[in-house]
């Protein structure tokens, strides 16, 4: 199945609708030789957009080892405004130490270069900053500097909620990472369409709602996947009854059908899992009936403090 390509925004960048996030080979420690199978697989597939960030343990430097003698194939983007993780304790938490730090943002740009073994990357993105942080120009001129200087070609910030809507009408960006899925669809319409009207390009992070349909009536342990399992157990989607592939081929396509969305970024720490994804991708949006649907469920179970998810 070939892959589809859009514009990201005002970037002009050409990329994959479907994109690989690093989240789960860094804080899953997966092994060299597998992370370097999954991104050749990707990358022989078409998929050109990578998404990791500094806090994931050393999943930049898996990434960089893996993408180095295809660098150019790459639309490359990783997030700074979290201090490297540093215990095996709270590496095992699963929580960054913010670091909003000037100087020290400064360095962790360079940084991540240095551990993606690269001179630049094509977005450089906040990394879920709080709202005073969004309003401190000091810490934005940090980010605008790294693209005066070279280091990255654009900018983003990767936020949810209300502070998004900040973000994006600040017009200090030039592109967003917001959370959309089945069981997160807050932006839809709080932020897309202000993110569309100012020609920002949209990554989605959690497409797929982090399968928490895996779990099965077993609520997972882990903060990161917990909450979309508990609103998955409410909506109550006909499609999730029916088995995993069949809520990740939905899941995955009522995200990339949404108005707004350009490309959207899923993890895996298996190879197979790529053509899987290419499959469920290629298949197109949704039809109207069955998206509808799906927002109309949302619409009808999920409460006011159903918010975007960090």
């Amino acid at each position: 199945m070939a892959i589809e390509y859009r514009v990201l925004g005002k970037t002009g960048l050409r990329v994959s609708t479907l994109g690989f996030g690093g989240s789960e080979v860094g804080y899953q420690a997966v092994a060299q030789k597998t992370v370097d199978k999954i991104l050749n697989t990707a990358l022989d597939a078409g998929i050109n957009v990578i998404d990791t960030a500094e806090c994931y343990a050393d999943g930049e430097s898996l990434v960089g080892k893996a993408i180095a003698g295809r660098r150019a194939e790459v639309v490359l983007m990783t997030k700074c405004g979290h201090a490297r993780l540093g215990s095996a304790a709270d590496r095992a938490a699963g929580y960054a130490q913010e670091d909003w730090n000037p100087k020290m943002l400064a360095h962790s740009i360079e940084r991540s270069l240095k551990n993606l073994g690269t001179d630049h990357v094509d977005v450089m993105q906040f990394h879920s900053p709080s709202l005073t942080t969004l309003k401190d120009g000091r810490v934005i001129e940090v980010l605008h500097r790294s693209r005066e200087r070279g280091q990255a070609r654009f900018v983003g910030c990767s936020i949810d909620t209300d502070d998004a809507v900040y973000a994006v009408e600040s017009g200090a960006f030039d592109t967003l990472q917001i959370s959309v899925s089945i069981a997160d669809q807050e932006a839809i319409d709080l932020v897309l369409p202000k993110a569309a009207a100012r020609g920002m390009g949209v990554i989605v992070k959690r497409p797929i709602a982090n399968a928490a349909w895996r779990h099965g009536k077993q609520p997972p342990s882990d903060w990161y996947t917990r909450p979309y399992w508990d609103r998955l157990q409410k909506l109550n989607y006909d499609f999730v009854r029916r088995g995993a592939e069949s809520a990740a081929e939905v899941a995955l396509r009522f995200t990339l059908g949404t108005p707004g969305v350009t490309t959207a970024i899923v993890g895996t720490t298996r190879p197979e899992r790529i053509a899987q994804n290419i499959a469920h991708a290629g298949a197109g949006p949704l039809p109207p009936a069955d998206y509808e649907a799906i927002r109309a469920r949302w619409r009808t179970v999920a409460p006011a403090d159903w918010t975007g998810q960090r």
